[in-house]
């Protein structure tokens, strides 16, 4: 099993928005992530740890301006948090072994699906392509990735 960790030299790699967005808890504008339109097969990893958190089998177009998915393709890697910030009471979303903050979780996604939208910052993800898994240590979560329509 691979142990999945911050260190200082991933977070040190970071791009500006990249260390706003997951050290920091922000948030990038609605419509502006590359990967909000990404529609290729494969996982999207923490970008400090590279923990695995979903799978394009669960991402769908919420038309909310950011990446959603339905759940966590691993679930013990990302940990659900109250989030109290801008006068609201949120679920926030973080990887579990990076802290990466990653974003928001939702009850109103798909309910055929579960019901959850992650709502999800693209500075917080890196995607690995279904072809690159097996290759980058990810050969295990190939089961969970199907052709995206």
């Amino acid at each position: 099993m691979v142990a999945y960790t911050k260190s200082d030299e991933a977070v040190a790699s970071l791009t500006p928005e990249q260390f706003r967005v997951t050290q920091k808890s922000g948030t990038e504008r609605p419509g502006t992530g590359a990967l909000l339109h990404n529609k290729k097969a494969g996982i999207y990893v923490d970008v400090v740890s590279g923990e695995p958190l979903f799978a394009s089998s669960d991402k769908y177009e919420s038309n909310s301006g950011w990446p959603s998915f339905t759940k966590p393709i691993e679930s013990a890697n990302v940990a659900e948090l109250r989030d109290s910030t801008h006068g609201m009471t949120r679920t926030e979303v973080r990887s579990k072994h990076g802290d990466s903050h990653l974003g928001h979780v939702f009850p109103d996604g798909p309910r055929d699906r579960g019901g959850l939208r992650y709502c999800i910052n693209s500075a917080s993800l890196r995607f690995v392509s279904r072809e690159d898994m097996e290759e980058q240590g990810y050969g295990d979560y190939l089961p969970q990735v199907q052709d995206v329509p």
